[in-house]
């Protein structure tokens, strides 16, 4: 009688015990996804930071910003006759 009292006993606290494990291992496989897309999101963010960095710095060129100041802006490179020096 006391078996069987003791079964009784335990057959819940197993049940519950597998059901843990089960969820634990459920929950850490659908973490492990969530990090590997995370991970493969931030691979993505720093491919395209580093096409901005690149493509900046192609906007960016002395070049560039002269031909703009010539074209839309009229600028040009002062003459001697138009240099100055300026005093205190």
């Amino acid at each position: 009688m006391k078996a069987t009292t003791i079964t009784l006993l335990l057959v819940p606290v197993l049940l519950t015990t597998g059901l843990g494990v089960v969820y634990t291992q459920h929950l850490s496989r659908s973490l492990a996804v969530r990090l590997q897309e995370q991970k493969q999101q931030r691979d993505e963010l720093n491919i395209e930071w580093s096409r901005l960095l690149l493509e900046r710095s192609t906007w960016a060129t002395h070049a560039r910003v002269e031909r703009l100041a010539r074209e839309q802006l009229g600028m040009h490179s002062p003459s001697l006759a138009e240099m100055g020096v300026v005093g205190p």
